[in-house]
């Protein structure tokens, strides 16, 4: 599994990043977390509002700060 988390290090990317290790942690899954603050990657994915939130090529999230629990329900998908 490969998380990709869209944002230029606003205070909620990084939360949300924080967040998506403690759902790894929760879960016991084993991903790939990658952040990517490249304005021209974040737009490729047509993602105009961050943070963003990809899991295995497909955005999930956009311009929301998701909890642990709700980052855990998207990768059990």
């Amino acid at each position: 599994m490969k998380i990709e988390i869209l944002g230029t290090g606003c205070a909620k990317c990084k939360t949300l990043e924080k967040n998506v290790l403690q759902a790894l942690a929760q879960s016991g899954k084993f991903a790939q977390v990658e952040k990517v603050e490249e304005l021209s990657k974040i737009m490729e994915y047509g993602v105009m509002s961050t943070p963003g939130l990809v899991i295995d090529g497909k955005v999930v999230s956009v311009g929301k700060l998701l909890s642990s629990d709700e980052i855990v329900a998207l990768m059990g998908s």
